[in-house]
């Protein structure tokens, strides 16, 4: 059997060759960024690691924060809502630094998983509790039916498949609300503002608002509104806060 002709070497142009060095050079340039983020992320903000004595500090003020909430249980409740509202929006104003695991978890049921968050929920003695439980981080008051409107269209996403969806088309709240007679935003406004009999569908339905930071209005102090600070019950005043992050 006669033996084959040797092929020929694949001839690879100098272009390629130089692109390929390219996208090596760029992918190995990538890895030692991803490896310089890991290293920023182990460092605290003067870029340093984080000694063991910081690691106790946190966790004792995390300790102490459940200690402040059980205080806060024990302590006699005031009245939450005049006869004149039966709704309230909650606005998450803290964050997470020096939170026990217990106080994070009460705020991820009331649907504030972020700072400046916002929820509207119904003025009742079952939220009064865990709105007891967690006053330091949160805010909240009687909003008017402007605000109601302006946040429904302004900042109102609807969750469908725990996906965060834009309300661009009446036709996904009449497919998701429509066996309740909801079948537009302005339903949804109603609904809300009057506290009505499908209320928690509707919230249900809403993503929880992603409000801006405000530019005033919020000192970074833990305290009572009544008493100066940021937290707590604004009553009629969370129309103020609402105006200044929608």
């Amino acid at each position: 059997m006669a033996e084959e002709d040797p092929k020929p070497l694949t001839y690879i142009p100098e272009v390629i060759l130089k692109k390929r060095k390219v996208n090596e050079l760029a992918a190995l340039r990538r890895k030692e960024q991803l490896e310089l983020r890991k290293l920023n992320s182990k460092k605290n903000k003067d870029g340093f690691i984080k000694l063991p004595e910081e690691f106790v500090r946190e966790y004792r003020a995390r300790e102490l924060d459940f200690v402040k909430m059980k205080h806060r249980i024990k302590r006699k409740r005031t009245a939450l809502v005049p006869s004149k509202s039966k709704l309230i929006f909650i606005i998450r104003i803290q964050g997470k630094n020096d939170m026990h695991p217990k106080t994070r978890t009460l705020l991820y049921k009331l649907g504030l998983s972020r700072v400046f968050s916002g929820v509207f929920a119904k003025a009742n003695e079952h939220i009064l509790g865990k709105l007891q439980r967690v006053e330091p981080y949160v805010t909240y008051g009687y909003p008017n039916l402007k605000n109601v409107r302006e946040l429904v269209h302004k900042k109102g996403f609807a969750k469908i498949d725990k996906q965060r969806v834009p309300l661009t088309d009446n036709n996904i709240i009449e497919q998701e609300l429509g066996k309740h007679g909801i079948l537009c935003m302005e339903d949804i406004v109603h609904e809300i503002a009057n506290v009505g009999p499908h209320f928690r569908e509707v919230i249900s339905f809403l993503w929880p608002f992603e409000l801006e930071k405000p530019g005033s209005g919020l000192q970074g102090k833990k305290s009572l509104y009544k008493e100066g600070g940021d937290a707590g019950n604004r009553e009629d005043d969370i129309n103020e806060l609402i105006d200044a992050m929608n």
